[in-house]
């Protein structure tokens, strides 16, 4: 039986082809010194706006649950999620707005009404039915791990592929604080999926192409169900549901929505 990668798990490339998984261990927090006489200790960045207030979360929350989220597990790992700590510091005023935000690179951290409306398709897979939840999770597109951070609270296992180096690494910090020890952490052609962890119940994009790459389809498992932007025949992104069955694959196409282009390839 194939051993799982721990948390956080890294793929690098070696003359374009992955390399092993590179394993490594989250040191335990080192306790805070006390502050030398005169010197002032600075506040954390999000103290005194009020952004780790569970009042403002929730508030965020009641607004999901009035757009229509009516899963109790989407909106408490919502509400649990500090999104502030996951946004620059220029923009921690803007974090719980619905609103999407850049990241950097070029990408952008999702609406929480997209994270959360995303999230209660996947629970409403039919592998998920009849209290079972979801086992494996495969996110395309961890960009800066805000995604994987809600995902972790609805499944035992996420495994998260991020193909830019500069944000896998700005999501390994952001998580690092948050000891999620089922989220997988891995650098890599989000396209190609991750055969190490197949078969997932669930497959998530935040990034949109013309079509849905076969690994992707290959990777689900029967009852599984995979929820990413496509451009549709319209010529515009829209959420794109797919249902493996015993009998093949079944497709629906939603609501429409805007997200970065899908990109293969490792930066």
């Amino acid at each position: 039986m194939q051993k799982r990668p721990g948390f956080p798990a890294r793929i690098d490339t070696l003359g374009g082809s992955p390399a092993r998984p590179m394993l490594s261990k989250i040191p335990p927090g080192a306790p805070g010194r006390p502050a030398r006489a005169g010197v002032p200790v600075p506040a954390p960045i999000p103290q005194g706006l009020g952004l780790d207030s569970a009042a403002v979360r929730a508030r965020m929350v009641q607004r999901l649950a009035a757009g229509g989220i009516a899963s109790p597990a989407v909106l408490q790992a919502m509400g649990a999620v500090e999104r502030h700590r996951f946004v620059d510091t220029a923009l921690v005023n803007q974090a719980y707005e619905d609103t999407s935000l850049p990241i950097g690179l070029g990408q952008t951290i999702s609406k929480p009404s997209v994270v959360a409306r995303m999230a209660a398709l996947l629970l409403a897979a039919p592998c998920a039915q009849g209290g079972r939840g979801l086992a494996r999770i495969l996110e395309v597109g961890t960009g800066c791990g805000y995604q994987a951070a809600v995902l972790a609270r609805l499944a035992r296992e996420v495994y998260t592929v991020e193909r830019l180096r500069a944000l896998h690494e700005k999501a390994r910090n952001n998580l690092r604080p948050l000891r999620l020890a089922n989220v997988h952490l891995i650098l890599g052609d989000g396209m190609l999926g991750y055969a190490a962890g197949a078969p997932y119940d669930a497959i998530i994009s935040a990034a949109g192409g013309d079509s849905l790459p076969q690994p992707w389809c290959d990777q689900l498992a029967v009852g599984g169900r995979l929820v990413a932007p496509t451009v549709g025949p319209h010529g515009r992104q829209a959420l794109l549901v797919v249902d493996r069955t015993a009998q093949g694959l079944q497709q629906q196409m939603l609501e429409a929505v805007h997200f970065v282009p899908l990109k293969s390839g490792i930066a």
